[in-house]
């Protein structure tokens, strides 16, 4: 197989077969018209804004980024660099766009630029304004649109003729909204509600359109961090503002702020409840949602945008952590409070606080709250591989979809659409309940995957075994290929989420992928196995889960086992190889997490605590005691770039390690983040990988396909 038709090589060129799919799905709350991002070919990372009519399936290109900035490819505005890095997105063009009440005007940014979409004329114009623009949003009623630019919020008004094929608007930056320390942003989301609250936003439009809620955001007590690139020591190292565990969050208010003037604080207990984690504004009401910083207790506050004072509408307490669930909390037109919380063993979706979904099935995200129909994602308790969309509406629970696969839904209007993966066959189909699809243009991997799913053990852990196509049964050298920790299943119904361990596989491993304790689907219980250890439940099921597949398939090598992960997955390989070398053999820890006092406040606290209160659980959890323990091959992979797992995990591992005197190998991806984007990169990245196995393994012990 040559490099040009090589997994690696095609799957780096279609950024994992995610190019051409239709994504960002949004549905008019009329339900006449369905929006969507998607490129025009499975190699295109350039993404257009597309309309479909729900009723006849016609579709119409309101958008394309190459049409409208004719060859004036700017570098991105430092904000919207990191949104994408928050956000994982590695696609250009336009990348999120947000829509007026009815769904009839979009804005979106590109380059830097503000451009505003008709979405039922299919008609795109720039809007001249100060920039750099991010992330604009247009008010309800479409007559003004919002948006940050670096530090400073603004509002641009829309001029003349919407039909004029060229647009000025007069721009202004509301009263009390503007400070001239770099420290102090308006409008944003901050560094922690990006990476681990799913907040990727900092304001929010009152219905009428005359007032907003914004996020001040001051950065001036929090550490910084400097990210250098060393293979140009001409360039000044990057600095950011990093609030690592135990240390200073930045302050974050919100604010009531009108069009033509007045700016009026929301007054909380900010002492009590550090976080902002989510804000909603809508004709039934302001809420905003707060939580504290050990995150064992959440509030959902009633806001009065008059005079900015909250009462506690919903209170959710738990003795490890309370868990931010995606869409909610929600008003209902009604009033009625729509929420998630743990109750009796699993995830469940709450109606003025009492559950109105059964214990055995655990809630994944809200997708619509769309009058008194609730729209959401949810798994049965005792398999998290197959999740499937759910409606509750007036009492009655119906399943929407019932098919084994990965589900997931946009809906309004009466119109639901559906995206649907399955093991069977690649991608993911979008199409409405009555059988509109929204056609998709992503490349069909030229290699199919095979898993079986099985569920391993005592604790029935979901494995995905995947072995060479055309294997004879010979014994096979072993490949674990977990994730393995919180927010991150591995094990779906979903063909392509298997391409990359299929690829190691048909080169001759047996490869396994467990979900054990901590990773989501499986309940309240299962969840938090790994309160203040990440390490213990952890490891022993990637251990569990290897001898009871060995015993069940009677083809792997347990004399040949090694483990490779990226992120957690990274912290999990390398854990492997220093504490049960006598099960792994070789390791590949790729942006690892090796010390968790460097690793942010809300995701690390959540789990282990205060390290100035409770020292020996990081202790416990850190891989930098364990240096002189490594007795096996340990490869580890470190983007220089990176700002959220960043380098100095891997450089304070490797430097014990060589203070130990324990051989290993390091990887360092200069100019690379947490992301892997870059085709090269990405392709050569998983043949390293593959060289450094073999060798590890024994070359004349592996063979290839």
């Amino acid at each position: 197989m040559t490099s040009e038709t090589s997994y690696p090589r095609e799957s780096a060129r279609t950024q994992r077969y995610t190019l051409g799919l239709p994504r960002d799905v949004v549905v008019s709350p009329d339900g006449r018209r369905i929006l969507f991002l998607r490129s025009r070919s499975g190699t295109d990372p350039v993404t257009c804004l597309w309309v479909v009519d729900a009723a006849t399936g016609t579709e119409t290109l309101v958008a394309d980024p190459a049409a409208l900035l004719a060859g004036d490819d700017h570098d991105l505005p430092a904000a919207e660099r990191a949104r994408r890095e928050r956000a994982r997105e590695a696609a250009g063009g336009i990348t999120g766009f947000a829509t007026d009440a009815p769904a009839g005007l979009a804005a979106f940014a590109l380059a830097g630029r503000l451009f505003v979409a008709d979405l039922t004329a299919g008609t795109t114009r720039e809007l001249a304004v100060a920039g750099p623009v991010f992330d604009p949003r247009p008010d309800p009623t479409g007559r003004r649109i919002g948006y940050v630019s670096d530090h400073r919020f603004r509002i641009a008004d829309l001029a003349g003729s919407w039909h004029e094929p060229a647009g000025t608007a007069g721009w202004h930056e509301p009263a009390g909204t503007a400070d001239d320390t770099p420290e102090v942003g308006w409008g944003g989301a901050e560094f922690i509600a990006a990476e681990e609250m799913g907040r990727f936003r900092g304001f929010w439009w009152s219905p009428d359109g005359e007032r907003l809620a914004v996020t001040r955001v001051d950065d001036s007590d929090v550490q910084r961090w400097h990210i250098a690139d060393p293979a140009r020591p001409e360039q000044a190292p990057i600095t950011r503002p990093y609030p690592a565990a135990g240390t200073p969050n930045a302050a974050v208010t919100l604010h009531i702020v009108g069009v033509a003037d007045g700016r009026t604080e929301v007054v909380w207990d900010r002492p009590a409840f550090e976080y902002l984690t989510d804000v909603a504004w809508s004709a039934a009401g302001l809420i905003c949602t707060v939580q504290s910083r050990d995150q064992r207790q959440l509030q959902v506050l009633d806001v009065d945008p008059t005079t900015g004072a909250t009462r506690p509408r919903w209170t959710d307490t738990d003795d490890d952590w309370v868990e931010l669930v995606p869409g909610v909390p929600r008003l209902r037109p009604d009033g009625a409070l729509v929420t998630c919380a743990d109750r009796d063993g699993a995830r469940r979706l709450l109606l003025d606080g009492t559950p109105v979904t059964p214990a055995d099935l655990q809630v994944r995200a809200v997708t619509t709250v769309d009058g008194p129909g609730i729209v959401f994602t949810a798994n049965r308790l005792d398999d998290a591989t197959d999740i499937q969309v759910w409606r509750y509406h007036d009492g009655d629970l119906t399943a929407l979809t019932t098919a084994p696969g990965v589900h997931r839904a946009a809906a309004a209007g009466g119109t639901v659409v559906i995206g649907t993966a399955t093991l069977a066959e690649p991608g993911t189909r979008w199409a409405t309940r009555d059988g509109v699809e929204l056609t998709s243009h992503a490349a069909a991997p030229t290699r199919r995957a095979t898993p079986t799913l099985h569920f391993f053990g005592k604790r029935r852990l979901a494995t995905a075994v995947l072995l060479p196509a055309n294997h004879d049964g010979s014994p096979l050298p072993v490949l674990l290929d977990p994730y393995g920790g919180p927010h991150g299943p591995r094990v779906l119904r979903s063909h392509n989420a298997h391409l990359a361990s299929q690829w190691f596989a048909d080169q001759g491993f047996a490869v396994l992928v467990i979900d054990g304790r901590g990773t989501p689907g499986r309940g309240t219980a299962w969840e938090r196995a790994v309160h203040h250890d990440l390490a213990t439940a952890v490891l022993d099921d990637q251990v569990d889960g290897l001898h009871a597949a060995a015993d069940e398939l009677g083809v792997l090598d347990l004399s040949r086992v090694a483990i490779r992960g990226w992120s957690f997955g990274g912290y999990l390989a390398a854990l492997a190889v220093l504490r049960r070398p006598d099960v792994f053999h070789a390791a590949v820890a790729g942006a690892p997490v090796t010390e968790w006092r460097l690793y942010d406040t809300h995701y690390t606290e959540r789990y282990l605590g205060d390290p100035a209160a409770q020292p020996e659980v990081y202790d416990a959890g850190s891989l930098l005691p364990l240096a002189p323990d490594l007795r096996r091959p340990l490869l580890l992979i470190h983007g220089l770039a990176d700002d959220n797992v960043v380098a100095a995990h891997t450089l304070q591992l490797s430097s014990a390690l060589l203070a130990a005197g324990r051989p290993h190998e390091v990887l360092p991806l200069v100019g690379v983040s947490h992301m892997t984007p870059q085709e090269v990169v990405a392709e050569n990245l998983l043949l390293h990988q593959l060289d450094f196995l073999r060798r590890s393994l024994g070359p004349e012990r592996v063979g290839a396909v």
